[in-house]
């Protein structure tokens, strides 16, 4: 299907892949940062955000989507991913390695293992009144000491700061309310087959870099460096006191970690 896409910036393309729930906009804290000295391409995915389709699919058709927007280049693109955007980033570099030129890969795994601990019906009230207070004053102090930090937000983020609270009202919610059933049927769906790609990632011989969060219980940090050990060129990187939304807790550290990362293969020019 033709998806929904946020463009910026001009130069070297990054295509951008949020994750579940997400948008294209759930990507601001990188876009915002490089667009400067590359395009950035931000999607929203098949059954996410503005892209809707009520239409079963399963998870191979967002690559037949996002192969449409490589098409579109001309030349090979960086690929930055996020969760289960990770996880299409790699898929792409097994399918289409000419059309890619490096990955940059976040709380993500090729065998994705989870922790995350049982959920209780208090959880679900309480993270409900977090998230509406939230929603109509964002990063409010008072609601973050007394519901969100006792919701289930505690699972997500470590770092219970204004901005990352801001952060979920302006984009993690409106993403969570345009998830479609049909986006949700098709993750869990491939989750259920017991999804593991690590005995392809050999393959991939692009430039990785592999940034995890120490406290991410949703795609926990064994199982990203177990990806990260698998393929042949990554570098890994791993972040204390932070959770699986880590871009929305400590966003300028891993931009200038993935700036750095971008100078060293020559995808950025040093100052």
């Amino acid at each position: 299907m033709e998806l929904v896409v946020d463009c910026c910036g001009q130069g070297t393309p990054i295509l951008c892949l949020h994750g579940h729930p997400g948008t294209g906009r759930c990507m601001s804290v990188f876009a915002n940062y490089f667009s400067p000295h590359f395009k950035i391409i931000a999607p929203d995915l098949r059954g996410y955000g503005h892209s809707r389709t009520n239409q079963a699919f399963e998870m191979e058709q967002h690559l037949d989507d996002l192969l449409v927007l490589l098409n579109r280049l001309d030349q090979p693109c960086l690929l930055l991913g996020w969760s289960l955007g990770g996880i299409l980033a790699m898929e792409l570099a097994l399918k289409y390695p000419k059309q890619i030129s490096g990955l940059i890969l976040v709380s993500t795994a090729a065998r994705p293992a989870g922790r995350h601990p049982a959920i209780t019906w208090q959880d679900n009230v309480l993270t409900g009144i977090a998230g509406i207070i939230n929603w109509l004053m964002p990063g409010w102090a008072w609601n973050i000491s007394t519901f969100g930090q006792r919701s289930l937000f505690r699972h997500l983020i470590s770092q219970h700061t204004a901005q990352a609270y801001r952060h979920i009202a302006q984009e993690g919610t409106p993403a969570f309310i345009q998830t479609s059933n049909a986006a949700n049927q098709a993750l869990n769906r491939a989750l259920k087959q017991g999804y593991n790609r690590l005995g392809l990632l050999h393959q991939i011989h692009h430039p990785c870099l592999m940034l995890a969060a120490a406290n991410d219980v949703h795609i926990t940090p064994e199982s990203s460096q177990e990806t990260a050990t698998a393929l042949p060129n990554c570098e890994w990187h791993l972040y204390e006191n932070v959770a699986h939304l880590m871009p929305w807790e400590i966003g300028p550290q891993l931009c200038n970690d993935i700036s750095q990362w971008l100078k060293q293969h020559k995808f950025l020019d040093a100052p």
